[in-house]
């Protein structure tokens, strides 16, 4: 296995300077997030109007929506008839539903093509709603879209496209219609939830809480802690405010070595340790130069010219060294004896599983 970089040691040199640090506090809000306070998903269909030729073009699809626009601002369009669409893409709206959001709100909506269009540049989106996974309109979407791509098609069939052409985003480009409940004020029992699980990192939270209001919080699992607040949303939200920015140590990570085969990073973190270890590197390299000499006969000889091969082959062996680990040996430990021992970068990843295989690295490999 070859990686495509170079110079890897000094990025892990790098990448320990940024890790390796001594273990410091954390605010509550960065460690994890309550349950029910969180975003919802939006989606909707719809139909961009006011492209330069760059539409769908007569889609049975978008023939359709176009009828039922224009049902919808009394014009019928008669049975049989297929308006020219080139103007005209069928697309499909997304956004996000902060917490909390009410009616009335504008929230930010991306709009992408799902035809044959081949750009939504200067296109107007009509009146569209979107849609929340019970089925439920939460807002309606409108307006014109701002599309940071470029695509120009040539006669011949040349094409230059910048960036995605096809996807555009309207900032405040629909209204909120319909809030969605939490239930973070009348529910008996409040759960924070970790972003990783963790049960020594949920046991400090739970005694931090619990040294300022006694009592109030409990571990379910390496994840979830129940908490019993005050009732009501102005004390509920005035104490998960002030729970939010309580500094806790978070437990130090699990020893891991990720190593990334697209684009060649390799990342150790500071919690990985070696066994007792020695290791060998050396290389061996054998160089054959195949030249070819040719052979001129006498003048009046009556010979003829000939071709002979001439072959050198030549080995070059490094001096080999060995680099000895005592037991607990850090990160800092392996960066500096594989600098010394002059690994390269498709030498390392060898190394490392090695290292695995021997039992002296004390760390989870993960290959992504």
């Amino acid at each position: 296995m070859t990686f495509p970089f170079r110079k890897i040691l000094q990025g892990l040199l790098c990448t320990l300077a940024l890790i390796a640090a001594p273990a410091h506090a954390e605010r509550v809000r960065d460690l994890g997030a309550f349950q029910g306070v969180r975003t919802n998903q939006l989606t909707g269909y719809g139909v961009v109007v006011g492209l330069a030729g760059t539409g769908d073009d007569n889609l049975d699809y978008v023939t359709q929506a176009m009828r039922g626009v224009s049902g919808r601002l009394g014009v019928q369009l008669p049975q049989g008839v297929s308006p020219g669409l080139k103007n005209a893409a069928a697309v499909l709206i997304t956004a996000d539903l902060p917490a909390f959001a009410k009616p009335g709100q504008r929230i930010d909506v991306t709009v992408s093509t799902i035809g044959k269009a081949k750009s939504l540049r200067g296109g107007a989106l009509i009146m569209s709603a979107l849609y929340g996974a019970d089925g439920q309109i939460y807002a309606m979407a409108q307006g014109n879209l701002a599309v940071g791509g470029l695509g120009v098609t040539a006669k011949d069939g040349s094409q230059l496209t910048v960036n995605v052409p096809t996807v555009g985003r309207i900032a405040d480009g629909a209204s909120v219609e319909r809030a969605v409940l939490t239930g973070f004020d009348s529910g008996e029992i409040l759960r924070w939830n970790l972003f990783q699980a963790d049960f020594l990192t949920a046991a400090r939270v739970r005694d931090a809480i619990n040294a300022r209001w006694p009592g109030s919080a409990a571990v379910e699992d390496g994840i979830t802690l129940a908490l019993h607040l005050p009732a009501g949303a102005d004390k509920r939200a005035t104490t998960m405010a002030a729970i939010e920015m309580l500094d806790i140590t978070p437990a130090e990570t699990a020893a891991k070595v990720i190593i990334n085969s697209r684009t060649g990073t390799v990342v150790i973190n500071s919690a990985v340790r070696l066994s007792p270890a020695a290791i060998s590197h050396g290389r061996l390299v054998v160089r054959i130069d195949e030249k070819s000499q040719v052979s001129q006969p006498g003048p009046l000889s009556r010979g003829q010219t000939a071709v002979t091969p001439s072959s050198q082959i030549t080995v070059d062996e490094p001096q080999a060294h060995i680099a000895l680990f005592k037991p607990g040996a850090s990160l800092a430990s392996l960066v500096n004896a594989l600098n010394k021992l002059g690994v390269g970068p498709s030498d390392l990843v060898a190394i490392l599983e090695a290292l695995k295989e021997a039992g002296a690295l004390k760390a989870e490999m993960e290959v992504i």
